[in-house]
């Protein structure tokens, strides 16, 4: 009789934790009714154009680094932290006036800002160095980061996780072309063995865009097949651990514009260039689908997706929509759960200049459920708040 009761016990302690966690998973895919573009505008002390930005998601802290091109040909460059409840500038980190750009690369590992610096010595010369904020907090470029790369490959490609490792892809810019990809762990000043991207669907033209699967240690690349003809992209999956690789063709059209993984349940979502979708891939299971950005048709590319950025928090992808769907004018960041059902749309967003530095970039605060995008200023010199 003790035995049975004490069965029961557990099977009802179970079955309500069972129900919590699915409660829990229902609240944090619910649509925020306050969801929208922010008030909180962030430029840089020299109103220049900015060259890459990331926020904290351990803080309150965010950083970016902008340049300004002076009449007399030299360039004004600055990294800055600013703070992500008021925009304001907090710290001009390091200034430069001579012909040298800084560039923010992110935020990795914890409250960790990484930070490029590029010194033209020929017009076809430019010496690369790296140096990390640790913590963001400090204020000062205080840590090396010395990725095993040289000076004939260009860091073009950072996956944005926070906590852990990230992942990075350099362009060959010496002529063959062979991308390479490895992860680092930035704190420690240490990294996985260098791969190369041999693959010709994933080495011509631009180079694919990059996800990062921290379980799994993978690598996602998201390309277009290489064909003359507007046919469905390719995804290609690199294990640093074995350096095994394989590849599938996905769904969509053309180009793959972003990609985002769910490290947790191994889903990869990504937008294409030539329809007005957002596909998720169950790596798991097996299912794939695509799913129509809200209110659009998919023979209308004009509404397509870019970047996707992945919330772990509260378990929800988010796509960048240039040209929105949803809302009256401007840009909207449409907002999907793990399954590929519509949550809701973030509008009253513009991050559809012409003059974008950089892929736009949605920099994410999950236990805030908020963030920053490119814009409102067409000539790519602010970022704007938002929330969802």
């Amino acid at each position: 009789m003790l035995l049975k009761m004490k069965s029961v016990a557990i099977f009802l302690l179970l079955a309500v934790g069972s129900q919590i966690v699915a409660a829990q998973q229902i609240n944090r895919s619910k649509a925020n009714p306050n969801a929208g573009a922010g008030s909180i505008i962030v430029q840089g002390k020299l109103g220049g154009l900015i060259f890459g930005f990331d926020i904290d998601q351990n803080g309150n802290l965010g950083v970016l680094s902008e340049a300004k091109i002076l009449d007399n040909g030299t360039v004004q460059a600055a990294v800055e932290t600013f703070d992500q409840a008021t925009g304001t500038i907090l710290k001009v980190v390091k200034r430069s006036q001579t012909k040298d750009d800084f560039v923010t690369l992110g935020i990795a590992g914890t409250s960790i800002g990484l930070i490029e610096r590029e010194h033209p010595i020929t017009p076809f010369n430019v010496q690369r160095t790296f140096r990390a904020m640790n913590p963001l907090s400090s204020g000062l470029l205080n840590a090396p980061w010395t990725p095993p790369i040289d000076q004939q490959h260009i860091i073009s490609r950072v996956s944005r996780i926070q906590g852990g490792n990230a992942a990075f892809l350099a362009t060959d810019v010496s002529g063959p072309h062979i991308p390479v990809i490895f992860a680092s762990n930035v704190a420690a000043n240490t990294f996985t063995p260098v791969t190369p991207i041999t693959d010709n669907d994933f080495n011509f033209e631009n180079d694919p865009f990059l996800a990062y699967n921290s379980v799994t240690n993978q690598v996602v690349l998201g390309h277009n097949t290489n064909s003359q003809f507007i046919v469905p992209p390719k995804i290609g999956v690199v294990n640093l651990s074995t350096g095994s690789f394989f590849k599938f063709t996905g769904l969509g059209l053309g180009v793959i514009n972003g990609i985002a993984v769910d490290s947790e349940d191994n889903v990869i979502s990504t937008t294409t260039s030539f329809d007005p979708a957002v596909q998720f891939y169950n790596m798991n299971t097996g299912s794939r689908i695509s799913v129509l950005l809200p209110n659009t048709t998919e023979n209308d590319g004009t509404f397509r997706g870019q970047a996707v950025e992945y919330d772990p928090v509260n378990k929800l992808f988010l796509v960048a929509q240039p040209f929105t769907s949803t809302g009256a004018s401007g840009s909207s960041i449409q907002v999907y759960d793990i399954d590929g059902t519509f949550v809701e749309s973030v509008d009253g967003l513009s991050f559809n200049g012409t003059g974008n530095v950089f892929a736009v970039h949605i920099a994410l605060n999950p236990a805030q459920r908020s963030g920053f995008v490119d814009g409102p200023s067409t000539t790519v010199t602010q970022i704007q708040s938002f929330t969802y």
